[in-house]
């Protein structure tokens, strides 16, 4: 697929998007240097190039009861492409599984679990996990505390990283 050409008012959108994903398209246009109009075209050009694919809201973990973060390291018994697929798929109907990522090397996937406690999430292991056909091993990593997080990519735009 071949990446979209961006200019310096495209990625000054995407910054200020990427700050506040609720910012008006009135504010960002006068944040950004264009009127309403040609910005609101921009960011529809954005979204429908894939280069912008969605708006969230950030939620606190532990203020709606999730007080674990796991990085649970899983290992397949096979890595057929059907088996692989599978389990993504299988990975999909877990909610307590918040990012799934496939790795090359010892780990076959890494998952983001929250739990409400620790006792919840070993429970998830046990029933759901490691009882999942074509899984080998769980290795679990419980986060203690997060000292860095930030959605999106570095978008760069005169000296201006975010």
């Amino acid at each position: 697929m071949p990446r979209v050409k961006l200019d310096d008012i495209d990625l000054n959108i995407l910054r200020e998007l990427q700050l506040d994903g609720r910012i008006t398209n009135v504010d960002l246009a006068g944040k950004v240097g264009v009127s309403p109009p040609p910005c609101l075209r921009r960011v529809r050009a954005l979204e429908e190039a894939g280069v912008i694919l969605g708006y969230y809201t950030s939620l606190s973990m532990p203020e709606l009861g999730f007080n674990v973060n796991v990085f649970a390291q899983v290992g397949l018994t096979t890595q057929a492409e059907p088996d692989l697929v599978a389990f993504e798929k299988l990975v999909q109907s877990w909610a307590e599984v918040r990012e799934c990522y496939m790795l090359a090397g010892e780990t076959d996937f890494l998952l983001k679990v929250v739990a409400e406690d620790w006792e919840t999430y070993q429970s998830f292991v046990i029933n759901k996990l490691t009882v999942a056909p074509n899984v080998g091993h769980v290795k679990s990593s419980l986060a203690i505390r997060s000292s860095k997080v930030l959605p999106g990519v570095p978008v760069r735009n005169d000296n201006i990283d975010l």
